[in-house]
Protein backbone atom coordinates (compact mmCIF):
# COMPACT_ATOMS: atom_id res chain seq x y z
CA UNK A 1 0.00 0.00 0.00
CA UNK A 2 2.65 2.71 0.82
CA UNK A 3 4.68 1.80 -2.41
CA UNK A 4 1.59 2.80 -4.23
CA UNK A 5 0.76 6.10 -2.10
CA UNK A 6 4.37 6.98 -1.41
CA UNK A 7 5.67 8.39 -4.49
CA UNK A 8 7.93 11.24 -5.80
CA UNK A 9 5.57 12.93 -8.49
CA UNK A 10 1.85 12.42 -7.46
CA UNK A 11 -0.61 12.84 -9.73
CA UNK A 12 -3.09 14.41 -7.99
CA UNK A 13 -1.97 18.27 -7.24
CA UNK A 14 -1.51 18.22 -11.42
CA UNK A 15 -5.07 17.12 -11.76
CA UNK A 16 -6.86 19.05 -9.03
CA UNK A 17 -4.92 22.49 -10.88
CA UNK A 18 -6.67 21.22 -13.79
CA UNK A 19 -9.99 20.52 -12.44
CA UNK A 20 -9.96 23.67 -10.81
CA UNK A 21 -8.33 26.26 -13.29
CA UNK A 22 -8.44 24.65 -16.61
CA UNK A 23 -11.46 23.01 -16.97
CA UNK A 24 -13.59 24.63 -19.46
CA UNK A 25 -16.79 22.69 -18.13
CA UNK A 26 -18.67 22.82 -15.00
CA UNK A 27 -17.02 20.23 -12.88
CA UNK A 28 -18.59 19.22 -9.69
CA UNK A 29 -15.79 17.38 -7.24
CA UNK A 30 -17.30 15.07 -4.90
CA UNK A 31 -16.50 13.88 -1.56
CA UNK A 32 -13.95 10.71 -0.89
CA UNK A 33 -13.52 8.65 1.88
CA UNK A 34 -10.24 8.19 2.66
CA UNK A 35 -9.67 4.53 3.86
CA UNK A 36 -12.17 3.18 0.60
CA UNK A 37 -9.61 5.05 -1.30
CA UNK A 38 -6.81 3.64 -0.59
CA UNK A 39 -8.20 0.15 -0.14
CA UNK A 40 -9.33 0.79 -4.13
CA UNK A 41 -5.81 2.05 -5.00
CA UNK A 42 -4.62 -1.13 -4.25
CA UNK A 43 -6.96 -3.51 -5.50
CA UNK A 44 -6.42 -1.89 -8.94
CA UNK A 45 -2.77 -1.83 -8.19
CA UNK A 46 -1.57 1.18 -9.61
CA UNK A 47 0.48 4.11 -7.72
CA UNK A 48 -0.37 7.37 -7.04
CA UNK A 49 2.14 8.53 -9.63
CA UNK A 50 -0.91 7.71 -12.35
CA UNK A 51 -3.64 10.35 -12.85
CA UNK A 52 -6.03 7.32 -12.37
CA UNK A 53 -4.43 6.16 -8.78
CA UNK A 54 -5.10 10.28 -7.95
CA UNK A 55 -8.89 9.65 -8.80
CA UNK A 56 -9.02 6.62 -6.84
CA UNK A 57 -7.40 7.40 -3.90
CA UNK A 58 -8.52 11.31 -3.56
CA UNK A 59 -11.55 11.41 -5.21
CA UNK A 60 -15.31 10.40 -4.96
CA UNK A 61 -16.04 11.27 -8.47
CA UNK A 62 -16.43 14.00 -10.91
CA UNK A 63 -19.76 15.38 -12.28
CA UNK A 64 -18.51 16.96 -15.63
CA UNK A 65 -20.84 19.38 -17.86
CA UNK A 66 -24.20 19.52 -15.52
CA UNK A 67 -23.35 16.06 -14.74
CA UNK A 68 -23.86 14.59 -18.55
CA UNK A 69 -20.53 12.57 -17.82
CA UNK A 70 -19.63 11.00 -14.28
CA UNK A 71 -16.20 9.80 -13.61
CA UNK A 72 -16.25 7.05 -11.28
CA UNK A 73 -13.90 7.48 -8.28
CA UNK A 74 -12.34 5.17 -5.72
CA UNK A 75 -15.10 6.06 -3.18
CA UNK A 76 -18.45 6.46 -3.04
CA UNK A 77 -19.36 10.18 -2.22
CA UNK A 78 -22.77 10.10 -2.50
CA UNK A 79 -26.00 7.97 -3.16
CA UNK A 80 -26.35 6.51 -6.33
CA UNK A 81 -22.51 7.13 -7.49
CA UNK A 82 -20.74 3.80 -7.52
CA UNK A 83 -17.11 3.79 -7.21
CA UNK A 84 -14.69 2.42 -9.41
CA UNK A 85 -14.33 -1.43 -7.80
CA UNK A 86 -18.38 -1.40 -7.82
CA UNK A 87 -18.85 -0.67 -11.24
CA UNK A 88 -16.39 -3.30 -12.49
CA UNK A 89 -18.03 -6.09 -9.61
CA UNK A 90 -14.11 -6.33 -8.82
CA UNK A 91 -13.48 -7.52 -5.08
CA UNK A 92 -11.34 -5.78 -2.75
CA UNK A 93 -8.63 -8.12 -2.54
CA UNK A 94 -6.03 -8.28 -5.75
CA UNK A 95 -3.94 -10.74 -5.33
CA UNK A 96 -6.70 -13.49 -5.23
CA UNK A 97 -8.40 -12.25 -8.68
CA UNK A 98 -6.99 -11.41 -12.11
CA UNK A 99 -7.01 -8.06 -13.79
CA UNK A 100 -10.29 -7.19 -15.53
CA UNK A 101 -10.49 -7.53 -18.98
CA UNK A 102 -12.14 -4.03 -19.18
CA UNK A 103 -12.21 -1.27 -16.00
CA UNK A 104 -15.42 1.03 -16.30
CA UNK A 105 -14.50 4.56 -15.57
CA UNK A 106 -17.65 6.44 -15.89
CA UNK A 107 -21.10 6.67 -17.73
CA UNK A 108 -22.82 9.25 -18.97
CA UNK A 109 -26.80 10.21 -18.93
CA UNK A 110 -27.59 8.41 -22.37
CA UNK A 111 -26.49 5.17 -21.24
CA UNK A 112 -22.84 5.42 -22.57
CA UNK A 113 -19.62 3.67 -20.51
CA UNK A 114 -16.15 4.50 -20.65
CA UNK A 115 -13.83 1.93 -19.81
CA UNK A 116 -9.96 1.31 -20.23
CA UNK A 117 -9.24 -1.88 -21.60
CA UNK A 118 -7.34 -4.74 -19.94
CA UNK A 119 -4.73 -7.16 -21.11
CA UNK A 120 -6.72 -9.96 -20.68
CA UNK A 121 -9.70 -9.89 -23.21
CA UNK A 122 -9.73 -12.59 -25.57
CA UNK A 123 -8.61 -11.55 -29.51
CA UNK A 124 -11.10 -9.53 -31.02
CA UNK A 125 -13.72 -9.28 -28.22
CA UNK A 126 -13.00 -5.35 -27.32
CA UNK A 127 -11.44 -2.90 -29.51
CA UNK A 128 -8.14 -1.07 -29.42
CA UNK A 129 -5.02 -1.46 -27.43
CA UNK A 130 -4.45 -2.67 -23.94
CA UNK A 131 -4.52 0.60 -21.76
CA UNK A 132 -6.88 2.61 -24.19
CA UNK A 133 -10.15 4.23 -23.14
CA UNK A 134 -13.09 2.25 -24.46
CA UNK A 135 -16.72 4.24 -25.49
CA UNK A 136 -19.49 2.05 -25.60
CA UNK A 137 -21.88 4.15 -27.80
CA UNK A 138 -25.70 4.06 -27.48
CA UNK A 139 -26.11 4.73 -30.94
CA UNK A 140 -24.51 2.44 -32.08
CA UNK A 141 -24.66 -0.38 -29.58
CA UNK A 142 -21.18 -1.31 -29.75
CA UNK A 143 -17.77 -0.54 -28.23
CA UNK A 144 -15.21 1.75 -30.03
CA UNK A 145 -11.48 2.90 -28.94
CA UNK A 146 -10.98 6.53 -28.37
CA UNK A 147 -7.41 5.93 -28.32
CA UNK A 148 -6.37 7.90 -25.70
CA UNK A 149 -4.61 6.84 -21.93
CA UNK A 150 -6.58 7.71 -19.01
CA UNK A 151 -4.78 11.09 -18.70
CA UNK A 152 -5.26 12.46 -21.85
CA UNK A 153 -8.74 11.41 -21.60
CA UNK A 154 -9.83 13.04 -18.73
CA UNK A 155 -7.65 15.93 -20.18
CA UNK A 156 -10.10 15.97 -22.84
CA UNK A 157 -13.31 15.52 -21.02
CA UNK A 158 -12.44 18.75 -18.96
CA UNK A 159 -11.43 20.42 -21.83
CA UNK A 160 -14.57 21.46 -23.75
CA UNK A 161 -14.07 19.12 -26.98
CA UNK A 162 -17.07 16.85 -24.79
CA UNK A 163 -19.79 19.18 -26.86
CA UNK A 164 -18.24 18.63 -30.17
CA UNK A 165 -17.96 14.36 -29.24
CA UNK A 166 -22.06 14.87 -28.28
CA UNK A 167 -23.02 17.53 -30.54
CA UNK A 168 -25.83 15.18 -32.35
CA UNK A 169 -27.62 13.60 -29.01
CA UNK A 170 -27.26 16.80 -26.98
CA UNK A 171 -31.17 18.19 -27.40
CA UNK A 172 -32.95 22.09 -26.63
CA UNK A 173 -32.85 22.17 -22.47
CA UNK A 174 -30.57 19.56 -21.96
CA UNK A 175 -28.67 21.35 -19.59
CA UNK A 176 -31.71 22.04 -17.08
CA UNK A 177 -32.33 17.79 -17.44
CA UNK A 178 -29.24 16.62 -16.61
CA UNK A 179 -29.19 18.42 -13.49
CA UNK A 180 -32.32 17.25 -12.30
CA UNK A 181 -30.96 13.47 -12.69
CA UNK A 182 -30.16 11.16 -9.81
CA UNK A 183 -26.83 9.73 -9.83
CA UNK A 184 -28.23 6.76 -10.78
CA UNK A 185 -30.37 7.43 -13.47
CA UNK A 186 -29.87 8.03 -17.28
CA UNK A 187 -32.44 9.48 -19.74
CA UNK A 188 -34.30 6.93 -22.11
CA UNK A 189 -34.98 7.87 -25.76
CA UNK A 190 -38.20 7.38 -27.82
CA UNK A 191 -37.80 6.31 -30.40
CA UNK A 192 -33.86 5.04 -29.29
CA UNK A 193 -30.80 6.77 -30.23
CA UNK A 194 -29.76 3.84 -32.55
CA UNK A 195 -33.00 4.58 -34.56
CA UNK A 196 -32.63 7.00 -37.90
CA UNK A 197 -35.51 9.03 -36.38
CA UNK A 198 -33.54 10.29 -33.37
CA UNK A 199 -30.31 10.61 -35.19
CA UNK A 200 -31.89 13.06 -37.59
CA UNK A 201 -33.65 15.38 -34.94
CA UNK A 202 -33.20 14.57 -31.12
CA UNK A 203 -35.31 17.57 -30.41
CA UNK A 204 -38.21 15.07 -31.51
CA UNK A 205 -37.52 12.39 -29.38
CA UNK A 206 -39.55 12.12 -26.26
CA UNK A 207 -37.54 11.42 -23.09
CA UNK A 208 -37.96 10.16 -19.81
CA UNK A 209 -35.59 9.52 -16.94
CA UNK A 210 -34.76 5.61 -16.33
CA UNK A 211 -32.50 4.22 -13.46
CA UNK A 212 -29.44 3.91 -14.94
CA UNK A 213 -29.04 0.05 -14.82
CA UNK A 214 -32.40 -0.45 -16.69
CA UNK A 215 -31.25 1.76 -19.45
CA UNK A 216 -27.79 -0.46 -19.67
CA UNK A 217 -29.82 -3.52 -19.67
CA UNK A 218 -32.17 -2.00 -22.65
CA UNK A 219 -28.62 -1.36 -24.81
CA UNK A 220 -27.47 -4.87 -23.79
CA UNK A 221 -31.01 -6.74 -25.07
CA UNK A 222 -30.79 -4.59 -28.28
CA UNK A 223 -26.87 -5.32 -29.12
CA UNK A 224 -28.26 -9.37 -28.69
CA UNK A 225 -31.67 -9.01 -30.31
CA UNK A 226 -29.69 -7.62 -33.62
CA UNK A 227 -26.83 -9.78 -33.75
CA UNK A 228 -23.93 -7.60 -32.03
CA UNK A 229 -21.54 -9.16 -29.44
CA UNK A 230 -22.49 -8.36 -25.66
CA UNK A 231 -21.33 -5.40 -24.53
CA UNK A 232 -21.39 -6.84 -20.98
CA UNK A 233 -23.39 -4.21 -19.17
CA UNK A 234 -25.38 -6.17 -17.34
Amino acid sequence: MEELITVDDPAWPTLLEVIITSSEVITRMLPADARQGRRCLHRLQVSARSWLGAMALHSGGLLVDHGWVRVLGGSSGLPGMPDLLRASALPTIASAHPAPSRLIIAYDVLGGVFAIKGGVAPAGALPGKPGEVLYFAPDCLEWESLELSYENWLRWLLSGRLAGFYESFRWSGWQQETRTLALDQGVSFTPPLWSAEAQNDIDATDRHPVPLAELLGLHSEFSRRFGLPDPGLS
